[in-house]
């Protein structure tokens, strides 16, 4: 069985706490601590860039994993990447030369991932699959946190868990979006293997409790 990785998000976290948090999920047993970086155009909400990444990273030996919803990406990488970050993952909807963009992440020994919104087809992951180290699944529409699981994101899970096997690489399958204890069992047994959850684990009075949760142990 692949071992599952535990990346709470802290979209929803008031900057005021941001450090005792961090330190609570580094204590709870988290694996990566997830940003969404937002930019007000590819999405509507603003969020942080790379100096959030830096002082992030000053406070935690987790690993950080950033997830780039912004136009123009290409322009966000280097600074995101000389933090050193340990994920960047891009959409495949807004940039028309991904394979581009994941040579470029991939250049600075970093993982690269790419993200598929809740229309887009899953397969458009196969012909980039020698460049990816990390695919995640959007189970809500991108932009902001505390919305519904969307149900058929579960067939989607499985097609790409599929695709991935099929092509012998090591390549994490992440799901982002309404995940909590209720749905996450099934999330894992289609095949995701990297689970990011925001608000069910830092609304949380518990947070290691709530990653146990989540991880299923």
């Amino acid at each position: 069985m692949k071992k599952i990785y535990i990346a709470p998000s802290i979209l929803s976290c008031p900057f005021y706490r941001l450090e005792s948090t961090i330190k609570d999920l580094e204590n709870g047993g988290a694996d990566y601590i997830h940003l969404d970086v937002m930019d007000g155009s590819f999405v509507d909400n603003i969020t942080f860039g790379s100096k959030m990444a830096s002082d992030i990273k000053n406070i935690t030996n987790l690993k950080l994993d950033v997830h780039l919803m912004t136009e123009n990406t290409e322009r966000h990488i280097d600074a995101f990447a000389q933090v050193g970050v340990d994920i960047i993952s891009v959409h495949i909807e807004n940039n028309y030369h991904v394979h581009k963009l994941l040579q470029k992440i991939k250049q600075y020994g970093i993982k690269a991932g790419i993200v598929l919104n809740p229309h887009s087809p899953v397969v458009h992951i196969k012909d980039i699959l020698d460049m990816l180290d990390y695919v995640l699944i959007m189970s809500v529409n991108p932009g902001a946190g505390g919305q519904s699981f969307i149900e058929n994101s579960l067939k989607k899970i499985a097609d790409a868990r599929d695709i991935i096997d099929r092509s012998g690489r090591d390549i994490l399958l992440a799901v982002d979006g309404g995940v909590n204890s209720s749905n996450v069992m099934g999330i894992k047994e289609s095949g995701a293997n990297y689970i990011i959850a925001g608000t069910a684990i830092l609304d949380n009075d518990n947070i290691s409790e709530a990653i146990k949760n989540i991880r299923g142990c």
